[in-house]
Formats: structure tokens, sequence, C-alpha cells
């Protein structure tokens, strides 16, 4: 059985960093790994994703902030979020998908997710 679980969310002030942990269990052979995120009353989007060759993926929103990274012996996935802003308050999810050079498509593996709080 697959499980992935999240770590490291809590609450920070707007300029600060945190860092993200997702550990990932169970046999599966993993493409890439994502980062989600959803804040209250809107759609859970793509923050950034890492496939096993190294090649990212990023949204606008967090591009020169947030740097993605993984670990594929451990099957580990890493979120370093500097530069925080109070936009960037969500829950933070990870996920197991493909990533093509454009494209990263979800896989029906999710975590429970983890808090990230940014105050102004």
């Amino acid at each position: 059985q697959v499980q992935l679980v999240e770590s490291g969310g809590g609450f920070v002030q707007a300029g600060g960093s945190l860092r993200l942990s997702c550990a990932a269990s169970g046999t599966i052979s993993i493409n890439a790994m994502g980062w989600y995120r959803q804040a209250p009353g809107k759609q859970r989007e793509l923050v950034a994703a890492v496939r096993s060759d190294t090649y990212t993926k990023y949204a606008d929103s967090v591009k020169g902030r947030f740097t993605i990274s993984r670990d594929n012996g451990k099957k580990m996935a890493y979120l370093q979020m500097n530069s925080l802003n109070p936009e960037d308050t969500a829950v933070y999810y990870c996920n197991i998908g493909v990533l093509t050079t454009t494209t990263y498509t979800p896989g029906g593996y999710w975590g429970q997710g983890t808090q990230v709080t940014v105050s102004s």
C-alpha cells in the first residue's frame, strides 16, 4: 500500500522560510513527485514537481522563491520555500505522478496535507 506523509508546515511571518518534506512508502515506481496547495475557497493548484532525472516544473507564482528536490533512494521530496508571503497560505499536499517537459499529471496517491500559514 502506497502512503505519502507530509511534514514541515507551520506558522511563519512574511519574508520567512519553511521546508516541507514528503515521505513515500510502499512498492511503487515513481516518475515524479509534486507539491500542490489549496487555499480556502480555491482550487488545488500545482506548486512544483520534480522528475527522477531532476527535471523540475514550477508555478509562475513561486519561481525564484521555492525549490523542489527529491531523494530517489529514500523516496523523499522536499519543498524549500523562501520569501513567503500571505498568498502562500494554504494546505500543501504531496503527490506521485508523471512529469513531461510541459505537464505534470497527478496520480491517485495523496498525502494528508500540511498547513502553511504566513502572516503579514
